[in-house]
């Protein structure tokens, strides 16, 4: 995905400003350190109603709470005014495609010393028009990456902590450097974690497969999304369970999940082909399904989006 400028609008300090005016110092440990964590959000843009559907939200805004508890953060909210911020940016913004919602919880304290002092956090939002963050139209080509997935006991894997990315960043861009769309992370037990920034789910003989949330991921609002949908709607049986390597180039089907990703099919790994090396009937039914929803197609589950006309 190439990159897009953000809207000309964003919430900084306390008041939603121009988006070249929403400046930190270089001092701060939300740099130093990486002392800040963030949440991805989709927003998708219906013209027929000319209305953004924001997909979840309150799951994400309750992620970014509980993260803000592991952290810490002394960044204190309640939904309803971070859902008012958000309907408020978006009609400002005067948003005419898919968008990405970007919130970030960071220290602002210029101390030298790395420790959480929680005394100047702030909170900021801003956006950017995205597609799709990986292509959905035909399968993607991933590779084990040989950086280890880092361990929930070294740095929080369910929160989006700012400095744990770099990890991801590394795997990324060797997947990228050696010729892959993106990288699959192996635990320090070398059972298989999750993608660079996406959950994975294998399908073996009709039964879907992921690991479990100890396995040092991220606890996916598409993952939960995802999980439910194939249980409820397909009467698929979903296994939570640790798998290996090797497992990887034994499924019948394998596919990514992800806010920003969506609902990605994998066709090789490590240039071996998964399946038949074409989209398979469980990944197909999920991944119409999934857009269905998210686009707005499907009344049953309308709960999950935050409408808002433009």
């Amino acid at each position: 995905m190439k990159h897009q400028p953000p809207y000309p609008y964003a919430f900084f300090e306390g008041k939603i400003v121009k988006i070249q005016n929403a400046k930190v110092s270089i001092m701060i440990k939300g740099i130093q350190y990486g002392q800040a964590l963030f949440a991805g959000i989709k927003g998708y843009y219906d013209p027929k109603k000319n209305t953004v559907n924001i997909f979840r939200l309150k799951d994400h805004y309750q992620r970014m709470v509980d993260a803000v508890n592991i952290v810490p953060f002394s960044w204190k909210m309640n939904f309803k005014d971070f859902e008012k911020l958000f309907i408020e940016l978006t009609k400002k913004n005067k948003v005419k495609e898919n968008c990405y919602y970007r919130p970030n919880v960071y220290s602002n304290d210029p101390t030298i010393v790395p420790i959480f002092t929680e005394k100047d956090d702030q909170f900021s939002l801003y956006m950017i028009p995205m597609g799709d963050y990986l292509d959905v139209s035909k399968g993607v080509n991933l590779m084990v990456s040989s950086w280890t997935k880092v361990a929930d006991n070294m740095i929080s894997t369910k929160s989006k902590v700012s400095g744990m990315y770099v990890n991801s960043s590394l795997a990324k861009y060797e997947a990228v450097q050696n010729g892959y769309d993106d990288a699959i992370m192996l635990n320090p037990d070398g059972s298989v974690s999750e993608g660079s920034a996406a959950n994975i789910f294998g399908v073996k003989d009709g039964v879907v497969f992921t690991p479990p949330l100890g396995s040092n991921n991220l606890a996916g609002i598409a993952r939960r999304t995802v999980i439910k949908l194939l249980k409820e709607e397909l009467g698929t049986e979903v296994k939570e369970q640790k798998f290996d390597r090797s497992q990887l180039y034994t499924f019948d089907e394998l596919f990514i999940s992800g806010t920003a990703s969506q609902v990605v099919w994998i066709k090789t790994v490590d240039k071996r082909t998964i399946g038949k090396g074409k989209i398979g009937p469980i990944t197909k039914q999920i991944k119409d399904l999934y857009f269905e929803i998210v686009k707005g197609k499907n009344d049953k589950y309308s709960y999950w989006l935050t409408k808002i006309k433009l």
